[in-house]
């Protein structure tokens, strides 16, 4: 049977309406071209899920700097860009009369050191993978001049997405990047007014938050992606995230993603990946920051959304039912992208990968993202998902495009003599 409540659309603060209660969650498709703009099979992946029937689809980071890239492939949105492949992505993704919104990004310290550019972050604090630490350079913590710049380019990014007819933008605050480390007392150890206590961490945020919602127009969107946790010890935590969610209630933004981790505590893929590092209190859960949006809803006069682990819709409607906004899904939409308009027909599918148990856990994220990956890149071709795609093969080729795709981005990314 249908499940009515994951079918009542929803009305943001600024009036906009999204038709129904589940999302497509950002995944990092790195499926650009090589010049960065969205590729013919990224646009049909987008066309794809519109059918499916989610009432939003976010994208996959978008990122405001070519120098400042979370993988060789992605997309980047900045001034002079040719909007005319970003207008094509938009139509695409809108196609199903849903909501399309492009996240934007900045890694900041969690930048690939084959990229070979300089990486920047609050403080020189280097990432902590144990043997995989070396794939990323100690950053340079950044000046003022560097913060000022990053604000404008959020905004301008920002600016540009409704230019090219995306409906809104979210702003990545979560995962371990940029805006997630100066949240962090672990990776920011600023002592000046951009770190310290929360009301300095939470700064720059807030200022993009402006610098964003001044930039475009009331009717577009303006949404926040923010970790409820760290789930490292002296972390940014729940209570923290609470804090940032009443203070974003002054700032017309639209709604809140929370899910929680970054690359040393990949949290937002689930059992199986960083068991020592999450909360106990998760582990059991397919939507796996309920609990923490349950608190957080409290204070927070925005809807919420919560993304981690929703493949049935038993759970997509808990969680609605549970007073949170919207049920937002990855992994499962790679998986079946028709997931939605299936449920709304009354048919109990479900999509879930089978759980990589290696003893590495970092290798294990890796893999996991490889064979989501791999899931994209089929359906961005018009073929089925292969869900028993072996992972270690994933992995391999997966690293084997890095690799390759890092070089060309190098060879782009040289000065000219």
């Amino acid at each position: 049977m249908p499940v009515p409540t994951l079918f009542q659309p929803l009305v943001l603060p600024n009036r906009a309406i999204i038709p129904n209660r589940l999302a497509k969650a950002a995944m990092e498709e790195n499926m650009a071209t090589v010049d960065h703009r969205p590729s013919p099979t990224l646009i049909r992946l987008y066309r794809t899920w519109a059918e499916g029937g989610a009432g939003l689809l976010i994208t996959g980071n978008v990122m405001i700097d070519r120098r400042a890239m979370t993988g060789p492939a992605g997309v980047v949105l900045e001034q002079g860009a040719d909007l005319g492949p970003f207008r094509q992505w938009a139509e695409a993704g809108r196609a199903g009369g849903g909501q399309l919104w492009m996240q934007i990004n900045h890694p900041g310290r969690q930048m690939r050191a084959s990229l070979g550019q300089e990486t920047v972050a609050p403080s020189a604090v280097a990432l902590d993978l144990g043997s995989y630490s070396k794939l990323f350079a100690v950053p340079r913590a950044m000046t003022e001049a560097d913060i000022a710049d990053v604000t404008r380019r959020f905004a301008q990014t920002a600016a540009l997405a409704e230019q090219a007819g995306f409906t809104g933008v979210q702003i990545h605050a979560a995962h371990g990047y940029l805006l997630s480390q100066f949240l962090s007392p672990l990776t920011n150890r600023r002592d000046d007014r951009w770190g310290g206590p929360l009301e300095n961490r939470a700064r720059l945020l807030l200022d993009i938050v402006r610098a964003v919602r001044a930039a475009v127009s009331p009717g577009f969107c303006v949404a926040v992606k923010l970790n409820s946790a760290d789930f490292q010890r002296g972390g940014f935590a729940p209570e923290e995230a609470r804090q940032v969610v009443a203070w974003l209630n002054d700032l017309a933004v639209d709604l809140v993603e929370l899910s929680g981790g970054s690359y040393e505590a990949p949290a937002m893929q689930g059992p199986g990946t960083s068991e020592k590092t999450r909360d106990g209190r998760t582990l059991a859960r397919e939507a796996y920051f309920l609990e923490f949006a349950a608190d957080i809803n409290q204070v927070a006069r925005m809807p919420l959304m919560v993304t981690g682990g929703i493949r049935r819709v038993e759970v997509a409607a808990r969680v609605v039912d549970s007073g949170v906004a919207m049920a937002g899904m990855a992994t499962a939409l790679a998986l079946a992208p028709g997931l939605p308009r299936a449920w709304q027909r009354g048919q109990g599918v479900e999509a879930a990968l089978p759980p990589i148990r290696w003893e590495r856990k970092t290798l294990a994220a890796m893999g996991t993202m490889a064979v989501v990956k791999a899931q994209l890149r089929r359906l961005g071709r018009g073929q089925p998902a292969k869900p028993d795609v072996s992972p270690a093969l994933a992995l391999l080729a997966d690293q084997l495009r890095i690799g390759w795709r890092s070089y060309r981005y190098r060879s782009r990314m040289m000065p000219v003599a």
